[in-house]
């Protein structure tokens, strides 16, 4: 069987952090009330962008589920925080900059980032989240749910077109997600920079452990730097004794049915771990090119409507693209406005450079 490992490191990390403002704190949080209100009034969805401790930001016009009033963004961190919560922050830490810096690196930048802004910590931070990934190239998938042994008590299975997409195991703790990453990137998250990252853009698989901080807290995994020594323990637990992939057999007890050898190489890679010290190098001209290109593909399945629209109203059997693009001009002529535009677009330059699109 063909298979090869084409990456391993963390997609999303979840931490509170115990911050209080230092003399001279950066963050007004009277303002951010009143900016907040502003945009709530507004109706707008479009969130504000803002320089906080020297980074720039986008605060949203709602605080988030879990209480925090306040919510501020980059590409790289999802902020919630408040001055009277306990933690005082939660943050998520987005794919990107993770597999750009790895974990580690993006707490240093946070954590820089609050004594630049007059935060200091009184305790260390706590870990809410962690997801382990290992991207495989797998041309051939010859396994479903019934090769799964799990302690996982629920499970799913997602297909398309009759084929195979998703594997799911567990719901709270632990869950285990095998999926096509390809397909969820075609379908949802866009995120094709990850074909520079795995050298391939086809037949890769992702094998996903989502774990919480109570399992987390069951292997001393606390802090950043508990994950960085310790995670080799979790994920061999994981690997070995929570979940594993078999070959069916004629045996009756699926748990001696022998390892896929998918699964040997996975338990191989994660018997070398100790610690996940991540860098590679994201594009950002590659991505912008390919979000354009996206843009353009919709405007040209737009561009066919307004050739449609244009033959009924004109009675004719055939537009041209120049035809359409020529009747789409005179039209945006009618609804153009050069202040707005110039304002519209400014503030889209900071959405896009913020990470909102």
């Amino acid at each position: 069987m063909v298979f090869r490992l084409l990456l391993s490191g963390h997609d999303t990390v979840e931490c509170c952090y115990y911050l209080r403002p230092v003399p001279g704190c950066g963050i007004d949080f009277e303002m951010l009330a009143v900016h907040r209100e502003i945009l709530r009034q507004s109706k707008s969805r479009d969130p504000k962008p803002m320089t906080l401790g020297g980074v720039e930001f986008l605060l949203h016009r709602s605080g988030s589920s879990r209480g925090f009033p306040f919510i501020i963004s980059n590409p790289d961190w999802s902020v919630e925080f408040g001055e009277f919560n306990d933690p005082s922050f939660y943050v998520t830490y987005r794919s990107e900059g993770l597999w750009r810096e790895s974990a580690s690196g993006q707490h240093r930048k946070f954590m820089q980032w609050a004594a630049a802004a007059g935060l200091a910590a009184f305790k260390p931070e706590t870990l809410s989240r962690v997801d382990f990934t290992f991207d495989y190239y797998l041309p051939v998938v010859d396994f479903d749910e019934d090769s799964v042994v799990t302690l996982s008590a629920k499970d799913s299975r997602y297909r398309n077109d009759r084929k195979l997409q998703t594997l799911v195991f567990g719901k709270s703790d632990v869950v285990l997600r095998i999926y096509d990453k390809i397909a969820e990137i075609e379908e949802a998250s866009h995120k094709t920079w990850f074909f520079d990252l795995w050298g391939v853009s086809e037949d890769v698989w992702r094998i996903e452990w989502q774990v919480r901080k109570n399992v987390l807290r069951r292997f001393g995994i606390r802090t950043f730097l508990d994950l960085a020594d310790q995670q080799g323990d979790v994920l061999r637990f994981l690997s070995h004794e929570h979940d594993t992939l078999r070959v069916p057999s004629e045996d009756s007890s699926r748990s001696r049915w022998p390892l896929h050898p998918l699964w040997v190489d996975l338990q191989e890679h994660i018997r070398t771990l100790s610690a996940q010290g991540v860098y590679r190098e994201i594009d950002p001209a590659v991505l912008l090119n390919e979000r354009m290109m996206r843009m353009a593909i919709s405007v040209y399945g737009y561009l066919k409507r307004v050739a449609a629209v244009h033959c009924i109203q004109h009675g004719e059997a055939f537009a041209t693209k120049d035809d359409a693009l020529q009747r789409l001009e005179h039209l945006i002529a009618r609804v153009h406005d050069p202040l707005t535009w110039k304002m519209d677009v400014a503030k889209r330059v900071d959405l896009i450079r913020l990470g909102q699109w």
